[in-house]
């Protein structure tokens, strides 16, 4: 979907531990694309008390736009390719006017809580449900339904077991032709990171490509418990548009 300046806008709207920057990297091999990653972090930060616990948390503020209206005004503008692609947390939204979203092309990705706690545990422990933006995303695609926005929901597990057929699918819902350049790159750190890559992209940086899908064989924490059943829930109501092909 082509907003009325030409530029598609693809908004990523992820939970954390999601594939969500393997993503970013993919779509960053096409020519015709700028990529952005994360841009209301610093207004998340700034704006909760997830300044106390994550990593990087004052680096992060002193590197972007602290103003979450400014950031959508600028994602809004004009940019120097056809297409854009935001790489964002759902939970980072907060309560940002959402009227934009009509003006984008809105994608969800989401991760079965089981296999994302485990990893997210690892930099920040002790997450609520907050943390993770698993309700937020139940609360993106109810806004979605009730003002009639178009949207997408995407799989983390899907995507990596079948990732060409996958990348396909999406890119012809969204309107672009798929480009084989989107399934290898070349190891290491992007220009795109943000500055908080040093805690939480270790494993994309030394990645080629999409990984195969491995289920996670350890026994989940039982402090998690909780936690886990809450995300499930949402979880399960997922409407998913692109699955296996």
């Amino acid at each position: 979907m082509k907003s009325k300046d030409g530029i598609t806008r693809i908004c990523l709207w992820s939970g954390p531990r999601n594939i969500s920057t393997t993503l970013m990297y993919s779509f960053a091999q096409r020519d015709d694309i700028v990529v952005v990653d994360e841009p209301l972090y610093a207004s998340y930060l700034s704006n909760t008390n997830a300044n106390e616990y994550h990593p990087g948390a004052s680096e992060i503020i002193a590197s972007q736009e602290n103003d979450g209206e400014k950031v959508i005004d600028w994602m809004m503008g004009s940019h120097d390719k056809p297409l854009v692609f935001f790489k964002n947390m759902t939970h980072h939204l907060l309560d940002l006017d959402r009227s934009f979203m009509k003006d984008v092309v809105n994608v969800i990705l989401t991760r079965d809580p089981k296999e994302m706690i485990p990893s997210f545990v690892k930099v920040i422990e002790n997450p609520t449900i907050g943390d993770i933006g698993y309700a937020d995303h139940t609360n993106l695609q109810n806004y979605f339904e009730e003002n009639n926005i178009p949207y997408i929901v995407l799989d983390s597990k899907f995507i990596l077991q079948n990732t060409k057929g996958v990348l396909q699918q999406f890119c012809g819902l969204i309107g672009v032709d798929f480009d084989e350049n989107m399934l290898e790159w070349e190891k290491g750190a992007r220009k795109e990171d943000g500055v908080w890559a040093k805690y939480w992209y270790g494993n994309i940086h030394d990645s080629t490509g999409f990984m195969d899908y491995k289920p996670k064989l350890e026994k989940f924490p039982e402090k998690y418990q909780s936690l886990l059943h809450s995300c499930t829930a949402h979880y399960r109501t997922s409407k998913w548009n692109v699955k296996l092909s």
